[in-house]
């Protein structure tokens, strides 16, 4: 619960539904089992990605969603992942930005988990003024 927009619901979520973290080669698999990962359709010379995949846990899917939501909108607290999430929504739109820091944020966690660490915030860069 160290990371921003993680509640107690999210995490005893994320911890029912993994279970065991070690079954997973890497990290990046667990978006996949989640069912945050974009559907892919290949056929030849064409290759189409679609929506998400919708594999998995829908409820630790929408728990993910809303602790996106959160750490966008709520959290005043600076971070890395708050700054990649708000570039990425001025870029994409927010509701791609929020399931792609859902696919992140269970990534993270996953790391956390096996690592036995805690979050990061980061250091805010410096300004730079114009003279």
């Amino acid at each position: 619960m160290t990371v921003p927009g993680i509640g107690v619901v999210t995490a005893l979520a994320y911890r029912h539904t993994i279970d065991d973290p070690s079954r997973f080669a890497s990290a990046q698999t667990v978006g996949a089992y989640l069912g945050l990962t974009p559907r892919r359709h290949q056929s030849g010379k064409t290759d189409t990605q679609g929506g998400v995949s919708k594999w998995g846990d829908r409820a630790l899917r929408v728990y993910l969603y809303e602790a996106a939501t959160v750490l966008l909108h709520r959290t005043k607290r600076w971070s890395r992942l708050k700054a990649w999430g708000e570039q990425l929504a001025r870029r994409v739109g927010y509701k791609k930005a929020h399931t792609a820091l859902a696919r992140k944020l269970a990534v993270i966690l996953h790391c956390i988990w096996t690592d036995g660490t805690e979050f990061e915030w980061g250091k805010e860069p410096a300004m730079i003024s114009s003279v």
